[in-house]
């Protein structure tokens, strides 16, 4: 069952690349924000938004050029939050990449597909 129940019946699709990866970066902050602070009900709560949101990005066609890093950045992403972190992830690297998407959603600029 989706929690995003409004963007898994289509609204998420109209989002381009860069929102939809600002919005997973949403999650992804919330998660580290409340595992930094001990609450780890909270932090897997963002953590399944966040995979939720990863999901639907790589359901969306017209991202079909960029599955394998969003398919890798969700496996990374999941290593570092419930996994033994093998890639060495940080707050600081995983704040750095969604920066930029981020940055772009706010300027209203899309990205190349």
């Amino acid at each position: 069952m989706y929690q995003h129940k409004f963007l898994a019946k289509g609204a998420w699709n109209k989002l381009s690349l860069h929102q939809q990866l600002a919005n997973v970066g949403s999650e992804v902050e919330r998660a580290i924000k409340w595992r930094s602070k001990n609450n780890l009900n909270f932090s897997r709560q963002a953590f399944n938004r966040a995979l939720e949101l990863f999901d639907l990005t790589l359901g969306d066609k017209k991202n079909k050029k960029r599955l394998k890093e969003i398919s890798r950045a969700r496996e990374l992403f999941a290593d570092y939050i419930i996994g033994e972190n093998i890639y060495n992830s940080s707050d600081e690297l995983w704040q750095k990449y969604f920066y930029s998407f981020n940055y772009l959603s706010r300027l209203n600029l899309s990205t190349p597909n």
